[in-house]
């Protein structure tokens, strides 16, 4: 999520609004972010954001100054203004991967977890900001994503969010991540069922067809047998699925095992991604355990995917790089990290198939392939 930071004035509670910076464009639910400049007249904006250092007392309405950068605030994009000084990008015009993120709390606790859970209660505060974007983000919006932590944690709050999401944003395709747990009580998939929610798609983690491993994978018992339950609850009631397996030490030794324990046992996931590690949060710390060149386990991984994709399954594999793969892979491969956190090393700049490449996260720069390579 992109954020910059300034000094607040007049901001209370959080403010969620356009950004414009049409002196013209006077709409209540607009900010107005200026650069190098600050009008006399602001009747109309709902706040201001501006570079320049202005004295306090110069509105009456919500302004932050001194902000540090503004060029990433495009006209349409949603923000949500703190009283610290924040300043949130909540959802980007420009951008075909924004996401919602619904609280940082969760009840895994996985080795490899980018983001890694905060034991505190913000579920409702995020709700409370995320019920004033929905209605911002633009109609034809194709595509938005539902993170945590574990979205399900919100309770109620969750179907809430999900029916706001179908009413205002009927057309856009939603992919919410979540370990799928919850829904091993038959409630809870039943309640989500009825919604008919047919753009909605879950992306649920199955790192192994052993219980024991997953569990450990994913620090919390019973965890396999939870995210198992859940998956037949919510296909028993035609919830669109997504199978997700991060690709580490752990899970590459059963990986064929699993690919084949998803075609006889989950026949209905409609999508199944295979998704390189990225070196963030908890995976620094865990290295040893986690860590194994892609080039490594290239076999395993073919093997996996080529298997589902015989078997006719809709098979992807995220955040990989094509000089890493044989080229019969290169087919699978998709352009998955998002944009914000996109890089791509010196090597590649020398590329032919640099555009067709997915690409590292920008942590990879401290650990990343021995073998990345122009082609």
């Amino acid at each position: 999520m992109l954020k910059t930071k300034g000094k607040a004035v007049n901001v209370g509670q959080s403010i969620v609004a356009k950004v414009t910076r049409d002196l013209h464009n006077r709409a209540d639910n607009c900010v107005l972010v200026c650069e190098d400049y600050y009008p006399e007249n602001l009747m109309g904006f709902k706040a201001l954001v501006t570079n320049l250092d202005i004295p306090e007392l110069a509105y009456s309405i919500p302004f932050v100054h001194q902000v540090q950068n503004l060029t990433h605030l495009q006209e349409g994009d949603v923000l949500a203004i703190h009283s610290s000084g924040l300043i949130n990008s909540l959802y980007r015009t420009s951008s075909n991967q924004n996401f919602i993120l619904v609280t940082e709390r969760c009840n895994s606790n996985c080795l490899m977890c980018s983001q890694p859970p905060k034991d505190r209660e913000d579920i409702f505060d995020l709700h409370q900001i995320h019920r004033q974007l929905i209605p911002l983000i633009l109609k034809d919006c194709s595509g938005l994503g539902i993170t945590g932590g574990e979205p399900t944690l919100m309770g109620n709050l969750f179907y809430e969010m999900l029916e706001q999401l179908q009413i205002e944003l009927p057309d856009t395709e939603i992919h919410c991540l979540t370990n799928g747990r919850s829904f091993a009580w038959k409630n809870m998939a039943d309640r989500l069922g009825a919604l008919n929610y047919d753009k909605l798609m879950l992306g649920i983690p199955l790192y192994s067809d052993y219980y024991a491993e997953h569990d450990y994978i994913v620090q919390a018992k019973d965890a396999f047998n939870q995210t198992i339950q859940g998956l037949y609850n919510l296909a028993s009631n035609n919830v669109r699925i997504e199978i997700r397996v991060v690709l580490q030490k752990q899970s590459i030794p059963r990986l064929t095992k699993l690919a084949k324990y998803i075609y006889k046992n989950l026949p209905f996931a409609e999508h199944i991604t295979f998704m390189g590690l990225e070196n963030q949060g908890y995976t620094p710390f865990n290295k040893e355990k986690l860590w194994i060149d892609p080039v490594n386990y290239m076999d395993e991984l073919g093997e996996a995917v080529e298997f589902l994709s015989g078997k006719n399954m809709n098979v992807s594999i995220y955040n990989s790089q094509l000089c890493l793969m044989p080229q019969n892979l290169w087919r699978y491969s998709r352009k998955s990290i998002s944009d914000w956190k996109n890089i791509y090393l010196p090597e590649c700049t020398q590329c032919g198939l640099v555009e067709a490449c997915g690409g590292l996260f920008a942590s990879a720069e401290k650990m990343h392939s021995d073998f990345i390579k122009a082609l």
